[in-house]
């Protein structure tokens, strides 16, 4: 499968062979491989993942879809850890079929893998339930990488799309007067740097480096935002923080 992929920007370690906190060996790979679902409506193309993918030893494909139908009853049947599935599908598209396999297998994370850059399908893959949300023009090398990360419990997006989410954020916050009666809860300046830095789109690693800590430091902060604000991941820690002007997007 030749390179038809280009970078992708992790809400993790970028180009990281083993994230942060992962059960690794000597051998810097997860003593259990990660269990992957590939969702795709052109057969060549779940092929050529396939193929790419049986190069990384933590990694094991396990199973296949031609639509979001089909990929329902395959995440029901195999459990996967990580869906990596196409957003528009015939029979039934990949973000409708993320609240079904939400449903079925709800230890699954998704990623959506698509050619589809509109903000729409992005903000609705969000809401269903992926954790992921990545072009087809990554580079075949950092498919794996966004594996490993979102099955580390990352959020991975590619850069255009972040852009793009954050302007709707802004425009969300700047057509809202309305205040919140109860306030937010408040965070140490510590991780309102975090999340500031979180919001950008930087990785652990690139957070450490930017405020001179250990990025298990920054882990620790990152965990105590999310229980904080009561929330699941940095994506959804983003949109609150957004939401409620915690951050401001200039």
């Amino acid at each position: 499968m030749a390179d038809s992929f280009g970078p992708v920007l992790s809400g993790r370690e970028h180009g990281s062979a083993v994230p942060e906190g992962s059960d690794s060996d000597s051998g810097g790979f997860r003593k259990e491989p990660i269990r992957v679902l590939v969702v795709d409506d052109h057969a060549l193309f779940r092929r050529g993942l396939e193929i790419v993918l049986a190069q990384e030893e933590d990694i094991q494909v396990v199973g296949e879809a031609g639509d979001g139908a089909e990929a329902v009853d395959k995440a029901a049947d195999l459990l996967p850890d990580i869906v990596l599935m196409d957003v528009r599908m015939p029979r039934r598209g990949g973000i409708e079929a993320c609240t079904s396999i939400k449903e079925v297998a709800p230890s699954a994370k998704i990623i959506m893998l698509t050619i589809s850059d509109e903000e729409a399908d992005l903000y609705e893959a969000i809401k269903a339930g992926a954790t992921g949300y990545l072009l087809k023009e990554i580079s075949t090398d950092e498919v794996a990488t966004a594996i490993r990360a979102v099955a580390d419990g990352q959020s991975q997006i590619s850069p255009s799309m972040a852009s793009k989410l954050l302007t709707e954020f802004k425009s969300m916050i700047q057509r809202t007067d309305e205040r919140r009666l109860v306030p937010a809860p408040r965070l140490t300046d510590r991780e309102l740097e975090v999340l500031k830095l979180v919001a950008t789109g930087m990785n652990n690693r690139d957070i450490a480096k930017e405020l001179f800590i250990s990025e298990n430091t920054v882990k620790n902060h990152v965990r105590n935002i999310l229980e904080k604000l009561q929330l699941h991941s940095r994506m959804e820690a983003v949109v609150y923080a957004m939401r409620e002007k915690i951050l401001e997007i200039r």
